[in-house]
């Protein structure tokens, strides 16, 4: 029997993914617009991994076992860990920085100028003077920190500027003070400056500040100021109590106060901060130069920079969603899906037919309850607008709403509150189980006796405003099995006393924690049996994360047996697929695209009669054993072939698709002498003409996967690039069709 191969640790892992989102923001076929707006998910992606991970690495540091041997292996593993981390974030902090250094060059280049308080013209200071007098100053609340005896609470979501205030004739009178700078309550951190010239500026609020320090401060009498951004990530997490006392809400309202004491696992600050006020701010904060202490550039917080003002100039239009075939001749979608099953495919199809199902549920006198589950909902939610008018209507509405959705707690706190009031049923909390399952079921009555059930089961949240750019697959159905099975999750959410042993018989619907983890283990096995059998053996995978150790040595097992690997991961990827001795090396790859690859799908051949499922599921301990989770197994043929023919666009992206490996390299998939492919345009094209074939189609029951019909590269001028190509498809709510077209490389593959 082979070594067991080891995995790759997924922090590290999931840092090599937050370095993909960082190769988009650097790659020049991306537009300007688009990849300032990288730099801001990259920057938001890295908050929350130290807010959460980071401060789980510390938490196993402090961890006191009785068994001293295994502690002190924790100890070191998570302290071996947190120092790996260090430096690459700061290789990442370098690479950022060199890459804004470009974009703002880019920007000047399109006469678009961020502009400091030392650059201002006279016209520009009266404006900027003006603007803080009137916007700014009224959500301004300066402090004297040091004469304050407990350091103030710092929001870890929010930058600070530290000011430091001195007279010029004395180098030992100095004064600190510390003010918040208030994005949340002037609504934006870029202020656009008067146009000159034909020429934009822009500047940021903390300059704007800046600027005004001197009218701040004036009754002070100093007369030099030195001001410096910094900002504070703290530990994310927080205990529920075991108070019996207090109900499941309230518990995690404790919880939420409780984060805003949590311990501080990072400290990023200007560079060019005075050390006496850096020196006097570590020692308020309990800091040591041990902890996360990370020196940066004048600009924190770049996750605002996903909202950079719209004013560069020739931004790739955003391709519009567009109706599902099927829903596109008039009829109600409730018919519809009692007629047949359709697939959404987000967001490439438009999310409105959800809305449309629920609304005509609400109004529907033959309909009689709702029950659904929540686990990220839109801040004007048109889903729990349609719920409350169900409620109305006299329907009965059950929702299973998740309180413990990490970052959206309190607005899940808040929608509990208006759902109760207008009458809905809200269900939360079950011990030490996030429900991440996405289902809904409905029953309607059609005489006296019976009654039938339709709904939906989906991969992503009920986010009318993350559809736009997460990409999901939502089935609509009213297939008996499906809706029977989907209904027995909502029996055991109302009695969790019930037992999960009730999901034991569940065929279409299989839930975690147990089942999902089963299913996968009985699909692979039985693919390596075949593959010993000579026979064909092929499992295809899409995840958000693969990190589970029992089952990436199982695949280690199924590679080295000869069964065919394909999987598109897009962030932690844990398995060390190179390193594995098979017959035929599992293809892996990461897609990072304008959307944000959040599709959960599973593939089996299983001897010709493939098993194809979608799932709310990644592959992760925490999925498959500590939350309620569905994956749904596709039934209906037209619908198993679409979605394999989209996870053949994927594996034959040559654009977007890095390769990945035991090194983290990050190495894009060459393109050698193919059609070059960029699977999110493909994918578009291919639902948009509705095709019943394509060179993609993968008749599983073959050996091998059918090669990508090679065409000629186009070499005309109009066809020069893959995103101008994008940029002309104009959808509409019945698209007309849309050939696919061939492109030459761009010319900057270079610069990935």
């Amino acid at each position: 029997m082979a070594a067991k191969i080891n995995t790759i640790p997924r922090d590290i892992s999931w840092l090599s993914f937050n370095a993909r989102v960082l190769q988009e923001a650097n790659d020049h076929t991306v537009p300007l617009s688009s990849r300032i707006k990288f730099l801001g998910i990259h920057s938001n992606n890295q908050d929350e991994f130290y807010r959460v991970r980071v401060a789980t690495l510390f938490r196993m540091q402090n961890i006191i076992k009785k068994n001293v041997k295994a502690a002190m292996h924790l100890e070191y593993a998570a302290g071996k860990i947190l120092e790996d981390i260090q430096q690459i974030v700061l290789q990442q902090q370098n690479e950022f920085n060199r890459i804004w250094k470009s974009i703002n060059q880019e920007l000047k280049d399109h006469n678009i100028f961020i502009i400091t308080e030392n650059e201002l013209s006279d016209t520009q200071k009266k404006f900027v003077e003006n603007y803080y007098d009137e916007i700014v100053s009224p959500n301004l609340i300066p402090l004297m920190i040091e004469s304050i005896p407990e350091m103030p609470y710092l929001r870890d979501k929010s930058i600070y500027l530290g000011v430091v205030m001195q007279k010029k004739a004395s180098a030992y009178d100095k004064k600190f003070a510390l003010i918040e700078i208030p994005v949340k309550g002037v609504g934006t951190r870029f202020v656009q400056l008067p146009e000159e010239n034909g020429k934009q500026y822009i500047m940021l609020l903390e300059d704007v500040i800046r600027h005004n320090l001197p009218h701040i401060f004036s009754f002070f009498g100093f007369d030099e100021y030195k001001a410096h951004v910094f900002k504070v990530t703290k530990d994310a997490e927080f205990d529920i109590d075991n108070d019996v006392s207090t109900t499941y809400a309230q518990k995690i309202e404790k919880g939420i106060k409780k984060r805003r004491e949590g311990r501080p696992v990072r400290f990023i600050y200007d560079k060019e901060m005075d050390a006496s006020l850096l020196a006097y701010l570590m020692g308020r904060l309990n800091l040591t130069w041990k902890d996360n202490i990370i020196p940066g550039s004048r600009i924190h917080n770049f996750r605002h920079f996903t909202d950079f003002p719209n004013i560069i100039p020739n931004s790739s239009p955003v391709k519009e969603s567009y109706l599902h075939p099927d829903l596109d001749d008039g009829m109600r979608v409730t018919d519809v899906i009692f007629k047949k099953d359709v697939m959404l495919h987000f967001p490439y199809h438009s999310f409105n037919p959800i809305i449309d199902m629920l609304r005509e549920a609400a109004i529907d006198p033959s309909v009689e309850t709702i029950k659904i589950t929540c686990y990220r909902l839109a801040s004007n939610s048109k889903i729990v607008n349609a719920l409350i008018n169900a409620v109305r209507n006299g329907k009965a509405v059950s929702v299973f709403l998740e309180l413990r959705a990490r970052f959206d707690e309190e607005a899940n706190l808040y929608w509990k509150e208006v759902l109760e009031q207008e009458g809905v049923k809200v269900l939360t909390g079950l011990d030490n189980m996030k429900v991440h399952a996405k289902l809904c079921v409905i029953k309607k009555r059609v005489d006296t006796k019976k009654r039938v059930y339709y709904g939906f089961v989906s991969t992503g949240n009920l986010n009318e405003k993350t559809a736009r750019f997460y990409g999901d697959h939502c089935l609509l159905t009213s297939n008996v099995t499906i809706m029977n099975e989907a209904n027995r999750i909502f029996n055991f959410l109302e009695k969790p006393q019930l037992g999960t042993a009730i999901f034991s018989k569940n065929k279409a619907i299989i839930p975690s924690p147990v089942y999902i983890r089963q299913t996968i283990v009985n699909n692979i096995q039985a693919e390596i049996k075949n593959a010993k059998a000579k026979k064909i053996a092929k499992i295809y995978l899409k995840v958000n994360s693969l990190s589970d150790d029992a089952i990436i040595q199982l695949l280690y097992k199924a590679a080295e047996a000869g069964v065919e690997i394909k999987m598109v991961v897009r962030g932690i990827f844990c398995a060390k697929f190179d390193k594995v001795k098979a017959p035929l090396k599992p293809y892996t790859v990461s897609i990072v695209d304008e959307y944000l690859e959040h599709a959960r799908v599973m593939a089996f051949h299983n001897d010709g009669k493939p098993k194809v499922y979608i799932s709310s599921a990644d592959i992760m301990v925490r999925n498959l054993d500590h939350r309620i989770e569905a994956a749904c197994l596709i039934s209906n043929p037209a619908i198993k072939k679409e979605i394999i023919d989209m996870l053949n666009i994927e594996f034959a992206d040559n654009v977007k698709a890095r390769i990945l490996d035991s090194h983290l390299q990050n190495k894009y998939v060459p393109q050698n002498d193919n059609e070059i492919i960029q699977s999110q345009i493909e994918k578009y094209n291919y639902l948009a003409e509705k095709k019943l074939s394509s060179p993609y189609h993968n008749r599983f029951d073959e050996k091998h996967l059918p090669q990508i019909i090679k065409t000629k590269k186009d070499k005309s001028p109009a066809k020069k690039t893959l995103k101008k190509a994008s940029s002309k498809i104009k959808a509409t709510a019945k698209p007309k069709k849309v050939t696919p077209v061939k492109k030459s490389k761009p010319g900057t593959k270079n610069t990935k």
